[in-house]
């Protein structure tokens, strides 16, 4: 099973955790890393997330998260596939999502992820029959259900 994770999942433990929601989502989104490094799932990552997390300001969580990313990703989408990308997230961007969050959703498409975690409310709304869009709370309960069935 392969997986994308974007920019805001990837930073929702450090975001503010007195409230509930943040902090069962930093839970889930810790656990999946654990899922990772154990390789029960696959990390896919791209030229698309390093970017964006490169322009994190905080150095400390800019480089935790690229020291995961390096040591965890099974397959990482190179920009020498941009083409297909941004064909791909000028679709996506079409239906109105944001031009970021689209080039990672055809990242992951482009790499045949089963399932894209965000805690972006807004593109989680996205549908499309080509991936599970799931925040990091409902890939486990989906995880949970897959290995007792």
């Amino acid at each position: 099973m392969k997986i994308y994770l974007d920019n805001c999942c990837f930073n929702r433990p450090y975001d503010d955790q007195t409230q509930i929601r943040i902090s069962l989502e930093t839970q889930a989104k810790l656990y999946v890393q654990g899922l990772v490094r154990e390789r029960k799932v696959e990390l896919v990552t791209s030229y698309v997330l390093w970017y964006e997390n490169s322009q994190n300001p905080y150095e400390t969580k800019r480089t935790a998260i690229e020291e995961f990313i390096q040591k965890n990703s099974t397959e990482y989408i190179d920009i020498d596939k941009a083409d297909f990308i941004k064909k791909e997230a000028e679709g996506i961007m079409d239906t109105g999502i944001k031009m970021k969050d689209a080039y990672h959703v055809s990242c992951a498409i482009y790499a045949s992820c089963d399932y894209f975690l965000t805690t972006d409310d807004r593109l989680l709304k996205y549908c499309t029959d080509r991936i599970y869009m799931l925040n990091p709370i409902d890939f486990l309960q989906r995880w949970e259900g897959d290995l007792d069935g």
